[in-house]
């Protein structure tokens, strides 16, 4: 499938989806700069036209309102923006009531939403053992804004649907250049056991980002990416 791309945002994490996108077979037809789109004003019928999906990374602060244009003029979108899910059922108003489609997400990662399912397994045989105490630490480069992260969130998330009378405390680090490090430590006594997931570019998010892009394509509704690798809770 070859897709006509529109991203939202000029960072990195755009930048990244780029070089993939050319490199499978997609093309991006527009590239709409944080500067130039203040409430989403860049987002037109006029600068879209044609457009398959958009893929919205962008700040915390703009992401929603990037997210209600973008189901106003019926784009489907893959959103990896965190930080703006206090309006999520905002967003969810817009994109049913315009039919359009939105797959969010705090990390594209493959690999880490099958950590998060493997936290999930792991907290389940961790549950009664209060010898073992549990922490959350989470990496990340110095210029990431939100602490703590989205998929740390998500993390402790999986563990407390695998032992729900369990907290655990989260750390976040912000240095140098580091994509992302996520670990789910259980420690006891004598004994620790830790689950770690590490991310060595940006190309793993990209490549999640796109193939959301290619799934979206004719669906209506939210989703997470948990959705597109996994199907639904239920499905066969």
């Amino acid at each position: 499938m070859s897709l006509r791309l529109a991203l939202v945002g000029d960072g990195k994490m755009s930048r990244a989806i780029a070089a993939l996108a050319t490199s499978g077979g997609h093309r991006v037809v527009t590239v709409v700069t944080g500067g130039e789109n203040p409430g989403g004003r860049a987002l037109t019928v006029e600068r879209l036209a044609g457009v398959d999906v958009a893929l919205e990374f962008t700040r915390p602060e703009c992401a929603a309102d990037n997210l209600i244009r973008l189901a106003a003029l019926g784009i489907p979108a893959v959103a990896g923006t965190t930080g703006w899910q206090a309006r999520l059922e905002e967003v969810t108003q817009a994109v049913t009531a315009h039919g359009a489609a939105l797959v969010h997400s705090a990390n594209f990662s493959t690999g880490v939403q099958l950590f998060l399912r493997a936290a999930t397994a792991l907290a389940r045989e961790f549950a009664g053992r209060p010898e073992f105490a549990a922490a959350v630490i989470e990496t990340h480069h110095a210029a990431k804004r939100d602490a703590p992260s989205g998929t740390a969130r998500a993390l402790l998330a999986a563990l407390r649907s695998g032992d729900a009378g369990r907290d655990a405390p989260v750390t976040s680090i912000r240095t140098g250049y580091v994509p992302g490090t996520h670990e789910l430590r259980y420690d006891a006594p004598w004994e620790t056991i830790q689950l770690v997931h590490t991310a060595r570019g940006r190309e793993a998010f990209a490549a999640g980002a796109l193939r959301a892009a290619e799934w979206v394509v004719g669906r209506r509704g939210v989703f997470g990416f948990d959705e597109v690798l996994f199907g639904k809770a239920g499905e066969a």
